[in-house]
């Protein structure tokens, strides 16, 4: 089918090319059932481009992400490329690709499905009906701090953010609020970072630029906390947030803690966004959240979900779909609710054995012992 919508597909390592292949089938469904055709494009990232070209990212796909509408990314990461040097690990590739798409705010949904609401961590009655957006400064903080290294005794790495890394994913935040609220009426909490011996503020501009969401929609109110102060509440009554907007390092934390108010990292997907050009496209990449999970790569046990998601979230906001975005959604709750589930049985569990892969900076992990959908 014809179309001028451009698609790069990373699968990746691990269970990557088995979720993918899964969103594959729903892709050429959609192209026809409902005229959604996409000129697609494969390439490797990760260990297997390490091993195919000796790089975690090759610039022909760095130069087909670059003039792609949208890029699909599995998960990369794996025992086998453990000891490979530092710039050649593979969660560089995705490094690479969100730095140079200049890829600034990360959106992670957590929703809670009634389905599986016996499979959070917390009780039914806190979670039941939860629905966090948290968006999640990309480009800047510790994980990019220069200078970085060892001294004797003691390793360090600068955080550094500058005020477009600051304000950017707040403007963001307003025009994307959680997908079970207005716009009018989203409330947006900001957690900037605090100094471990003040315990000031110290998030370059955010914290005194609060109305930059209320100059995009007058109604939107927000208000700035704590990141310890706002992990306890998460825990205690998440319900009280609709949008959370965060640093690198933060957001990394509390969206995996949010993760698990929903019961697993296998259900959850990730955008990535860029700012609009001239034309009001944006460079984007869209992924799931968990890791490669090599344990059971292979072993048809790989839960699609949340790549499935990650389409979904492509569909609506890099191409305008959202009627076939909630077409992929609707099918995904409908499935949880016939029962179908991968791993152990649904109940009330934590993830067994979790240990965290290895991974340097802001790397793509591999989670050993983690099934992607533990229900």
């Amino acid at each position: 089918m014809a179309s001028n919508r451009n698609l790069l597909v990373l699968p990746g390592d691990g269970i990557g090319p088995e979720v993918m292949n899964e969103v594959r089938k729903i892709i050429a469904w959609m192209g026809r059932k409902r005229a959604v055709g996409f000129d697609i494009k494969e390439d490797v990232v990760g260990g297997a481009a390490l091993d195919k070209h000796g790089v975690p990212l090759s610039d022909d796909a760095m130069k087909t992400a670059l003039e792609a509408d949208a890029v699909l990314f599995g998960s990369v990461g794996g025992p086998k490329w453990d000891n490979v040097e530092f710039n050649k690990k593979p969660e560089r590739g995705l490094l690479r690709l969100r730095k140079e798409m200049d890829l600034f705010a990360n959106l992670r949904p957590a929703k809670v499905f009634d389905a599986l609401i016996d499979a959070s961590s917390l009780k039914p009655e806190i979670v039941k009906g939860l629905d966090i957006m948290i968006i999640r400064e990309l480009t800047g903080g510790v994980y990019f701090g220069e200078p970085r290294g060892r001294r004797p005794r003691w390793p360090t790495a600068r955080s550094r953010r500058s005020t477009p890394s600051a304000t950017r994913p707040a403007r963001s935040a307003a025009s994307a609020p959680s997908p079970s609220s207005s716009p009018a009426s989203a409330r947006t909490r900001c957690c900037p970072r605090r100094r471990p011996t003040s315990c000031t503020p110290a998030c370059c501009g955010a914290r005194r630029r609060p109305s930059c969401t209320r100059r995009n929609i007058p109604t939107c109110s927000s208000s700035h906390m704590y990141a310890d102060a706002l992990a306890m509440q998460l825990l205690r009554s998440p319900n009280q947030f609709d949008v959370i907007v965060t640093d690198n390092l933060f957001g990394d934390i509390l969206s995996d803690e949010a993760s698990m108010l929903t019961g697993s990292l296998g259900l959850l997907p990730s955008a990535s966004l860029g700012a609009p050009d001239a034309t009001g496209r944006r460079k984007a990449l869209y992924e799931p959240i968990h890791g490669s999970a090599p344990d059971i790569a292979g072993k048809g046990l790989a839960n699609p979900i949340a790549e499935t998601l990650s389409y979904a979230m492509m569909l609506r906001y890099s191409f305008d779909l959202g009627k076939e975005a909630d077409l992929v959604e609707t099918a995904v709750e409908n499935v949880l609710k016939a029962g179908y589930r991968t791993g152990r049985p649904a109940g009330r569990q934590h993830d067994p054995g979790h240990q965290e892969g290895r991974h340097p900076g802001n790397g793509r992990r591999h989670r050993q012992g983690t099934r992607p959908l533990l229900v």
